[in-house]
């Protein structure tokens, strides 16, 4: 039996506990030398203000504040339509914007974050180290399936390997798929990609979310232990 075969929790509890780690795609130093000055810096700095809102704000703060980051990006988004690096980033906000929220909003912004997703992989597949492929994989094992919402476990398994593939060492394509593992019952393989998430390179710039993710991978190791 499957996850998502059983009873799911409320939109809110699912949400909250699942997609918070969509969002830690990260840009290598290649990858910003690689693109435009007036897109990189920007990037940069949502990918700083989502960490600290993530790991350092209060939580009945953070639906709010991620709303605001989200404006942020989709005025980036404005100006640089074919940015596959932006739309990935667009995406993974709205996706822990979705986490901090309730209800019928909820589900709205996952919608959304699966089209900003989705466009990402058109632009350019293997943009920040295909993490548009970790991001989508995670919100189809992270929401509630059809007639809810668009979860399903066998897209979420490709995309999640498809990551893999390209970023086979990765902290946050680890982490998620030992994430997916433990949610499908196999805690053993889920143990051995979580174990390699500790031993992943450190993220030049990304200390608060490198020390963030170390710890969910943590945290759900000791569940495996339980």
């Amino acid at each position: 039996m499957t996850r998502h075969d059983r009873q799911r929790p409320t939109m809110r509890r699912h949400l909250t506990a699942a997609l918070l780690a969509t969002s830690l795609a990260w840009l290598p130093a290649t990858g910003l030398l690689a693109m435009e000055d007036d897109i990189a810096e920007p990037l940069t700095q949502l990918q700083e203000r989502w960490a600290e809102i993530r790991y350092e704000l209060p939580e009945k703060q953070q639906a709010d504040a991620y709303a605001a980051l989200a404006a942020e990006a989709d005025r980036l988004l404005e100006a640089h339509p074919d940015a596959a690096e932006l739309h990935v980033w667009a995406g993974i906000v709205r996706s822990t914007q979705a986490g901090a929220s309730s209800g019928l909003g909820a589900l709205k912004l996952v919608k959304q974050a699966r089209a900003d997703l989705e466009t990402a992989l058109a632009l350019d597949p293997m943009a920040l180290e295909g993490s548009a492929y970790t991001s989508l994989g995670a919100l189809y094992y992270q929401v509630p399936g059809w007639p809810v919402a668009f979860g399903d476990d066998d897209k979420a398994e490709w995309h999640l390997q498809r990551a893999l593939s390209i970023n086979p060492e990765g902290l946050d394509s680890l982490y998620f798929w030992g994430d997916y593992l433990h949610e499908q019952g196999r805690d053993a393989e889920a143990r051995g990609a979580l174990e390699k998430a500790l031993q992943a390179t450190p993220r030049p710039g990304r200390a608060l979310a490198d020390t963030g993710r170390r710890e969910e991978v943590r945290r759900l190791l000791t569940q495996l232990k339980e």
